[in-house]
């Protein structure tokens, strides 16, 4: 293969790779999450130390990288950023977090199935998807969009029979598995999980919006994470203002949670608005089922979660 097919074959094939790049990184990051709530990490602090750590580590690189090509801040648009931080992280990775903590990953990464049909019917509301039910395609794009809301709606109170798997007989981890969560936690953690999942739509529809008039990519990252750590701090404060030992810092998974999680942020931040603008904000969140195959088996091994077929 000569350097310019191999140059072009990786240009059409960039987009996907950067999708399953990312949701390698959510996977392993839903993990380490888990772990970091299992002991006693509470959601909105995991969230507050995550952004801290993307807003240190970024916003060096958009300063010197995009100084000449950042366009002029103006309070409208300040705004704007503001409530796309206030989606994600604040809203999206608390419920989200929260829904994990009293249920399990994989339970959670299913339930976010229904992330490409909310950004779906947002993207045609706001004219970001072009509407003709004339076509097959799109015909087909709203059957997929009825059966995962359905989906959705069953998977909670759905149960399917038990594919015994040999490393599953014991938990090391203090896992468990969705089908041995009250079903009142299961409900209690659907509903979290679908409303993050509608903050974290609208946080791509509006990400799509800001591009338009905001097109300093890595820029818009770091103002990002710095709004979203300041809102998340003081949300986290509000939260436990009487309970300061939340903020302690341990060098365990706890601390290996918000690291990670603060490196995997920046470089989604940065890699959503390549996409976005490539290809549309439909393309990125219908990636999102390819991190519940790789949290379903990581967590089959990790916190000895079991496998159900079917729903």
């Amino acid at each position: 293969m000569s350097m310019e097919s191999f140059i072009s074959l990786y240009n059409q094939a960039r987009a996907y790779l950067l999708v399953i790049f990312v949701q390698f990184g959510y996977s392993v990051m839903s993990i380490l999450a888990k772990l970091a709530l299992n002991l006693g990490m509470k959601p909105h602090v995991l969230v507050a130390y995550r952004m801290a750590v993307a807003s240190i580590l970024f916003t060096p690189f958009a300063l010197v990288l995009e100084r000449n090509s950042r366009p002029k801040m103006t309070w409208w648009m300040f705004a704007k950023i503001a409530l796309l931080s206030f989606f994600e992280p604040v809203l999206d990775q608390n419920l989200f977090y929260a829904g994990m903590k009293i249920t399990t990953p994989t339970f959670v990464l299913a339930m976010c199935n229904i992330l490409p049909a909310m950004t779906f019917v947002m993207a045609c509301i706001f004219k970001l998807e072009k509407v003709d039910m004339r076509r097959l395609h799109f015909q087909a794009k709203v059957v997929g969009t009825l059966v995962t809301i359905g989906g959705a709606m069953l998977l909670p109170l759905a149960h399917g029979p038990l594919i015994n798997l040999p490393w599953t007989k014991r938990n090391f981890c203090r896992g468990q598995s969705a089908h041995s969560v009250h079903i009142q936690d299961l409900i209690k953690g659907a509903v979290m999980v679908i409303f993050g999942c509608l903050s974290w739509s609208s946080f791509i529809i509006l990400q799509a919006m800001i591009l338009e008039s905001y097109p300093a990519k890595l820029s818009l990252a770091a103002l990002m994470c710095i709004m979203g750590t300041v809102e998340s701090t003081i949300l986290a404060f509000a939260v436990e203002r009487a309970n300061t030992a939340v903020w302690s810092v341990y060098f365990d998974i706890r601390l290996l949670a918000a690291v990670y999680g603060g490196i995997l942020s920046g470089l989604a931040y940065y890699i959503f608005g390549l996409l976005v603008k490539e290809r549309g904000p439909v393309f990125m969140s219908a990636s999102n089922p390819l991190s519940l195959v790789m949290v379903a088996i990581l967590g089959s091994f990790i916190f000895k979660e079991k496998f159900y077929l079917g729903l």
